[in-house]
């Protein structure tokens, strides 16, 4: 509790947040993340967008690694700091959380006020007519055309991938839109995309309308999420981070603690349960 203590004060100073998180909530449910505690690639580096688009060998291995590590990213469950981070919401400290993961797990945990900055992975839309359709489907259709790919063992990567290099993918059958027969492609932000504006237009709006910006188990590495944390400065808003290693932030961070996002979130929430919306103003005014 007493090295939680800086967070809890943090929160209860600031109680209107808006909070960043990233791969560090999803660890616990099995979800494996990208950047060691250094902040350094732990794979190579995602699928970028014009790759996807342009190679029709690297976007049929990219579906044959997807349709095996779909498993993991359907089956996964929210985790503590994903119920914990619903109850700091439900109890009004949270004004906008916004998630580079695309696992969907915030929403799943109750979370309502969410944006997915970088899209869902349970989502599949075409490049063509623009169509938007569950992931579900089209793993059923995957699995219906590539049999012989279900029995290889391969291990879990980030975003429902998996490790399946040094194989011939050219049979690897992916079905088109059957709206228009355009491309499907998951409805996340590749690399080499740009998140939506409208997306970014909510963040900076509800960061106008917040206190403070808690970031939990994110490096901050990718420029999306990062952003917002500069913003936040120029402002003159602080900002605090739980997480794991280094993040990009380190520098203007108010203060960090390197200890296990689950726990440290799930004992914020028990700490703010008693104070509601009426509370939290009076404290603010009184900070």
């Amino acid at each position: 509790m007493d090295g939680l203590q800086p967070l809890i004060d943090f929160v209860q100073k600031h109680p209107r947040l808006l909070v960043i998180t990233g791969a560090g909530c999803s660890t616990a449910a099995g979800i494996p993340d990208y950047r060691d505690e250094n902040g350094a690639w732990k794979q190579r580096e995602p699928m970028r967008f014009q790759v996807f688009t342009g190679d029709p060998v690297a976007r049929k291995r990219y579906w044959a690694r997807s349709m095996l590590g779909w498993r993991t990213m359907a089956h996964a469950q929210p985790t503590a700091a994903h119920h914990a981070l619903a109850q700091l919401e439900r109890a009004g400290r949270i004004v906008q959380l916004v998630t580079q993961n695309v696992d969907g797990l915030h929403q799943a945990a109750g979370s309502q006020a969410v944006v997915d900055l970088h899209g869902r992975i349970d989502t599949v839309c075409c490049l063509g007519c623009g169509v938007r359709s569950p992931r579900r489907a089209l793993q059923e259709e995957l699995m219906a055309r590539n049999p012989d790919w279900l029995g290889l063992d391969a291990r879990s990567l980030p975003d429902g991938d998996a490790d399946l290099d040094g194989l011939d993918f050219t049979a690897f059958e992916v079905p088109d839109c059957p709206q228009c027969g355009g491309l499907l492609k998951p409805d996340v932000v590749f690399f080499g995309e740009s998140v939506p504006r409208e997306r970014v237009a909510a963040v900076r709006e509800a960061l106008a309308q917040a206190d403070a910006v808690l970031v939990a188990g994110s490096s901050l590495m990718v420029y999306s999420g990062y952003r917002f944390v500069e913003e936040a400065v120029a402002t003159g808003k602080p900002v605090a981070a739980v997480n794991r290693g280094r993040t990009r932030a380190d520098s203007v961070l108010a203060f960090k603690l390197e200890i296990e996002v689950g726990e440290a979130i799930k004992t914020l929430a028990v700490e703010s349960a008693g104070l509601g919306p009426a509370t939290l103003a009076r404290s603010s005014i009184a900070g």
